[in-house]
Formats: C-alpha cells, sequence, structure tokens
C-alpha cells in the first residue's frame, strides 16, 4: 500500500503540473488539455477508492473488535483533520484570490490604454502613410511634366529629395522605366502587382501598410503619373517606405496585447473554471493521498502495538513462543524487543519448570504405577479419616463399593465395608502416630486381611496409610499344608495296625464261635462284622488322606477337554437322579493338562452335583447338572453347575479346606483334593451359589503352549 501511495503521488503531481501548463494556455498542453483534465479526474477516482477500501476495511476490523483498530481509528481521524483543514483553507482562498485576480486583470483603465495604444500606433502609421502620399503626389507631378525616356537619374534624385527608400516607376502593362532605392544590393525591385496598379487606375491613389514574413512593417504607396503626349502608354510610381523599427516592434506588441487581452476578456469566466477545476483537482488528490497516507501511517503506528498486544495475551494463555516482530529501531522497536527478551526468558523458565514437572509426574506415575500394580491394596486417610486416595488393589479386595468411600470418613462408609472402616477407625484412633498391624475377617467375602497402618508427615499434609493383603489364600496354603502333614501322619499311624486289628477279630471269630452256644456265637460274628467293618471304613478314611497328602506330580500334556469330558459324561447318561446338559464349545483347543487327574476331577465334581440335586429342598424344582466349556482368552473355562441347595455362605471362604463338607458323613477331602489337582494345573477354581438356587464350580486350565503360540501368531 505504500509503494502503491507513493506511485500514485507521483503520477498525480506530475498530472498536475501538466494541467497547471495546460491551465496556463501553454502551447504544448493546451490542446491536450481534455486528456489531461480526464487523466486527473481517474487519478482522484482511484484515490477516493482507496480511501473508501481502506475505511470499510478499517470498519470490518472494527466491527471483529480486533485489537488496535480503535488506535488506528483515533490517529487516523487526526490526521485526517490535520490535512483536510489546511486544504480547504487553502483552497477556499486560493479560490477568492483567483477570482479576484482574474477580475482585476479585466479593468476598464487597461482596456481604455490598450485601445489607446493601438490608437496611436495606427494614426502615427497613418501620419506617414499620409506624407509618403503626398511625396507620391509631388514626384508624379515632376515626372508627368518630363518627356518620357530615360528617368533613372531624375528619379533617383527625387527620391534622395523626398527621403523614400524605394521608388519605381513602372508601364501599365508592368514594364520598368525607372527604379532607384537607398539599398544597392538589391538588382531587382519590388514591382507593384496588377491589383494594386488596377485600384491605382481606378481610385487615382493605392495605398497599403506590407507586413512581410521576415521583414520590418512597409508603407506602399502606387499613384498614376499623368502625361502631356498623346498615345504614351501609361505610367505609374510605386513608392515604398519602411516603418522605423522601434515604432513597428511596439506597434505589434501593443496590438498583440491588445488581441490577448480580448480573447482572455472573452474566455474569462472559462478560465476561472479551467483555474478551479485546476485547484478542486490539487485539492482532492492532496486530501485522498493525505487521508491514504494517514491510514497508511496509522496502521504503521498501531501495527507494533498490535502486535506486541497479540504477543501479551498469547503469553498471558501460557505460548512463551510467540514473537512480536520488531518493524522499526525507535522506541517502540526496543519495547518490542525488551517484550521478546522477557519471552525468551519466560520461555525458558517455563522449560525449566515444565521438565521439573514432566519429571515430577514422572516419577508420580511411577510410583502410582507401582501401586496400581501392587496386590496388596493401599488407602490414604486425612487428618479425619477421610479417605482420599486408593489403589486398585485395594479395589480388588474390597470390592467396587469401595468407589462409594472416596471423599468419605470411615464411620460413614457403605454397609458392606463396616467390617473393615470399624476396627480400622479403631486402631487408627488408638494408635496415633505410631506403627500398627492387625488381621481381621471381612465379613461376608470370607476374606482374611492382614492391615499395616503407619502415619505420614506433616511435611506431605500428614494423615495415614494403609497397606493391607488378602491373606486368604494364604492362610487356606497354610491350612492346606496342615492338614496334609495331618493326612500323612495319620495314614501312617493309622493304617498300620487296622490289619492286624482286622486279622484278630476274624481269627478270633473264626477260633471262638464254634465253642459258643448260637445266641454268643451271633453276638460274636455282629461284633465281629462290625470291627471288620469300622475298619475297612477307617482304611479308606486313611487312603482318601494318603490320596490327599501324596497326590502323584501331574503328568502335563496336550488334552482335548472335550474329548475327555465325552468319555465321562457317557457313564452318567442313564442316571435318573438328574437330567444331563452338555453345552461343549466346539474347536475348543487342547489344555496342558494330566487326563487322569483332570478325569478324577470331573468324577468329583458330578457325584458332589448329583448328591446336591438329590438332596435338594425344594423338590418341585427340576434336577438339572449342567456342564459347560468355553474359552477365555488364554485359558479354557470347565463349568459344572446344578439345581440343588448350594453351599452354605459360612463355609464359602473354607469350602476347600480337608474335613469341610456339606454331608452328613464324609471326610470333606472330594473339593480339598479337587483344588489340588487344580493348582498343580497352574489353573484357578472358584465357586458360587446361583441366584435361582443351585451351585456352580468353575475351573480354568491353561491352554497348551503350541496351541496359544499358534492362536495368537494368527
Amino acid at each position: 500500500m505504500r509503494y502503491l501511495l507513493l506511485s500514485g503521488a507521483v503520477v498525480a503531481a506530475v498530472g498536475l503540473y501538466l494541467l497547471a501548463g495546460a491551465s496556463a494556455d501553454t502551447t504544448l498542453f493546451a490542446r491536450h488539455y481534455p486528456w489531461l483534465l480526464a487523466l486527473n479526474a481517474t487519478l482522484a477516482g482511484l484515490f477516493a477508492i482507496m480511501v473508501v477500501v481502506q475505511l470499510f476495511a478499517l470498519a470490518r476490523r472494527y466491527r471483529a473488535r480486533e485489537f488496535g483498530t480503535r488506535l488506528t481509528l483515533r490517529l487516523l481521524g487526526r490526521f485526517a483533520v490535520l490535512a483536510v483543514v489546511p486544504g480547504m483553507i487553502v483552497y477556499g482562498v486560493s479560490v477568492q484570490f483567483l477570482a479576484r485576480s482574474i477580475e482585476s486583470w479585466f479593468d476598464v483603465k487597461v482596456d481604455a490604454a490598450l485601445e489607446g495604444g493601438i490608437n496611436l500606433g495606427r494614426q502615427a502609421i497613418d501620419q506617414r502613410l499620409a506624407e509618403l502620399q503626398a511625396k507620391a503626389r509631388l514626384i508624379a507631378l515632376e515626372l508627368g511634366d518630363r518627356a518620357a525616356g530615360p528617368q533613372v537619374a531624375l528619379l533617383n534624385r527625387l527620391r534622395e529629395q523626398f527621403g523614400i527608400q524605394e521608388a519605381v516607376l513602372v508601364t501599365g502593362s508592368g514594364r520598368v522605366l525607372a527604379s532607384a532605392s537607398d539599398d544597392v544590393s538589391r538588382l531587382v525591385p519590388e514591382l507593384p502587382t496588377a491589383q494594386s496598379v488596377a485600384q491605382a487606375r481606378t481610385n487615382r491613389m493605392f495605398s497599403t501598410i506590407d507586413a512581410p514574413s521576415g521583414r520590418p512593417l512597409s508603407l506602399r504607396v502606387v499613384i498614376p503619373v499623368d502625361t502631356l503626349l498623346l498615345g504614351e502608354e501609361p505610367r505609374y510610381l510605386q513608392l515604398r517606405q519602411s516603418i522605423p523599427a522601434a515604432v513597428a516592434r511596439s506597434a505589434e506588441a501593443v496590438e498583440a496585447a491588445y488581441r490577448d487581452y480580448r480573447q482572455l476578456a472573452i474566455g474569462r469566466e472559462g478560465l476561472k473554471r479551467i483555474y478551479i477545476v485546476t485547484l478542486t483537482f490539487a485539492l482532492l488528490m492532496a486530501l485522498f493521498l493525505a487521508v491514504g497516507v494517514a491510514v497508511t501511517q496509522s496502521n504503521l503506528l498501531a501495527e507494533p502495538l498490535a502486535n506486541l498486544a497479540q504477543a501479551t495475551q498469547a503469553v498471558a494463555r501460557g505460548d512463551f513462543s510467540r514473537k512480536a516482530p520488531v518493524t522499526s529501531r525507535d522506541e517502540l522497536g526496543v519495547l518490542t524487543e525488551s517484550f521478546n527478551s522477557m519471552t525468551r526468558q519466560l520461555e525458558d523458565a517455563r522449560r525449566i519448570v515444565e521438565a521439573n514437572r514432566v519429571a515430577l509426574e514422572t516419577a508420580k506415575a511411577h510410583l502410582e504405577n507401582i501401586l496400581a500394580n501392587l496386590s496388596a491394596g493401599v488407602l490414604v486417610l486425612d487428618h479425619e479419616l477421610v479417605l482420599s486416595k486408593s489403589n486398585y488393589g485395594a479395589t480388588a479386595i474390597l470390592g467396587e463399593v469401595l468407589a462409594q468411600a472416596i471423599g468419605r470418613p470411615l464411620t460413614e462408609w457403605p454397609a458392606p465395608l463396616e467390617s473393615f472402616a470399624t476396627p480400622v477407625a479403631e486402631s487408627v484412633i488408638a494408635h496415633g502416630a505410631t506403627a500398627w498391624q492387625r488381621e481381621l475377617e471381612l465379613k461376608g467375602t470370607g476374606k482374611t486381611l492382614l492391615i499395616r497402618g503407619s502415619s505420614l508427615p506433616e511435611a506431605s499434609g500428614g494423615g495415614t496409610v494403609l497397606v493391607f493383603d488378602d491373606i486368604t489364600q494364604l492362610i487356606a496354603a497354610q491350612r492346606a499344608t496342615a492338614w496334609a502333614e495331618v493326612a500323612r501322619r495319620l495314614a501312617h499311624e493309622i493304617k498300620n495296625p487296622l490289619t492286624p486289628i482286622q486279622l484278630s477279630a476274624e481269627r478270633l471269630e473264626m477260633k471262638v464261635a464254634g465253642a459258643l452256644p448260637a445266641d454268643a456265637a451271633e453276638t460274636l460274628r455282629r461284633a465281629t462284622r462290625t470291627i471288620v467293618n469300622q475298619v475297612t471304613a477307617l482304611k479308606a478314611m486313611v487312603d482318601d488322606f494318603r490320596d490327599y497328602a501324596r497326590l502323584p506330580t501331574p503328568v502335563l500334556a496336550p488334552l482335548e477337554l472335550n474329548a475327555l469330558l465325552g468319555e465321562v459324561l457317557a457313564l452318567y447318561d442313564d442316571a435318573t437322579i438328574a437330567s444331563l446338559h452338555r453345552h461343549l464349545a466346539p474347536n475348543l483347543p487342547p489344555v496342558r493338562a494330566d487326563a487322569m487327574q483332570v478325569r478324577q476331577v470331573v468324577h468329583n465334581l458330578l457325584r458332589n452335583a448329583q448328591y446336591a440335586v438329590e438332596h435338594r429342598g425344594d423338590k418341585s424344582a427340576p434336577a438339572v447338572i449342567e456342564v459347560r466349556t468355553a474359552r477365555s482368552g488364554e485359558q479354557v473355562e470347565l463349568s459344572v453347575s446344578d439345581t440343588g441347595g448350594g453351599f452354605p455362605e459360612a463355609l464359602m471362604s473354607r469350602i476347600f479346606e480337608p474335613y469341610v463338607t456339606t454331608k452328613p458323613r464324609g471326610t470333606g477331602l472330594g473339593l480339598a483334593i479337587v483344588k489340588k489337582i487344580v493348582d498343580e494345573h497352574h489353573g484357578t477354581i472358584a465357586i458360587e451359589n446361583l441366584p435361582g438356587g443351585g451351585a456352580r464350580v468353575s475351573i480354568l486350565l491353561p491352554i497348551a503352549a503350541q496351541t496359544a503360540t499358534t492362536v495368537r501368531a494368527a
């Protein structure tokens, strides 16, 4: 825009100069005046369009509330006033001055003076012409009194006598009879024209003022020469006398001035309009150019401030990378450079803070990741025993209901967690800042928790941190180990004397029965059978304890679980106790297991299910046993469910321990052996009571390694 305004100003200045020259009636430009007028009008229109476009753009920016537009408008208004007001004053004064000056040019005295000068010059020339006419008459009389013949000497004498410049005597046909001139360089005199001779013959006199090109004014008189001889050819005398150069120049100057004056007088109103139009164009171009320059300069002044404000807003938003461009070396440039230096320092400080924050967040994320992956639960309580933080392990142990306890004190925790919150609150209050540890049982879940509590330093806000773990499996493992040791010792200590007892009873019956009366012998036989039966039962119990204590190490190999289930379930098809339903998933991958031990597990689960269905409380409910297989990630799930009475809630946490059973008679080693087999297969087992009645036992066994790899590759 600046270069466009500069170019336009140069072109406008040239155009105005040419228009002013044409207004002064310069010959070079006067004939191109309309074109110059059109050029200046076009330039004025272009300047006006540029100003209007800039004003519209500024108005649009103002409506958009762009920063800096108000300052630009204020500067534009002041610059425009500074440009327009002096321009209008100069324009008014110039127009009035020109109007009055042009009127003063045509004063009556000037007109009279110019007319008087012209008349005076004409009278002087007319007087000289009259004198030349008188001299011509006298010379004609002298020549008429002489006879025709050579008259050169006479004509030259008369010319010198009367002070004539040039005299020529010619006949009516134009033949030169004699000539005399004071210019000896001219050999041929200037002869009168036939027209002048004819007028002299008719009017007895012809006089004129010659104005030849490139020569001074001269007077010419042609007069006929009368003769006394009859039959002589008519003769004519021509006298030429030059007007003095000074007089001629003065006359020509006065006449030219008068002619120009009359032309100006005729075009006086047009001249006023020409000058007013020229001044108007000059004013419009100056005003438009001034407004355009004002807009440009306003933008130049406001642009650095707008850039600085935008950069400040960016810094306020936290963007320290924004740099304001330095467009000048004045105070604004120094201010902008200082601002950029400040933003660089802020950026460096922010980068350091960001690095520290990232390091802190990394450490925090690492710590949170460690806490999240801990199997132990972690809870953070403040001074008011309000739960502020917890990890995934705590949710896994206490359940999803823990989310309802966030932000609440221990005394207001949900009812399912009351058995946890109440003793913990008592321990925290009792021990204060001292570390403590206790073991408690979580009611309703059968879980046993080991809880450790310690106070947090006051520098970090204080409070209490609780770390607890579910030791139910550990206790169960300890109990299983103890039971295994007990079973081993029972099998060792009890089984050895059982055979001698049985043999002794049988021998006693054999030796004594024949010597006793019939009643006594029958009594002896019943007692002996009782001893033998009880010994047999004790042997079976000891064998169960032995099997529990010394299960053989499983031989793990790929096993088609559905095929094994088909073989086992075929043995129960004829059972009339319950309806057996199969839901075996197709294309089930092989599992890594010992076929004999898995067969033992399935038999045990099916016998337990049959017993539960047979002894169910509601006989109207259908007796159904369902066996289901399905794939679960990298494991295969086997579940056996029934519609029996389910497991007592009190035994849910100890159902896999030896000697824990729902049967009136039994050792309770069935599920214990099942769990031990599943554990040695690196699987998991879970039990649950179904909402509609009955129970489900679910077992997860790992897929064979080769198959699992193949499935993951696919």
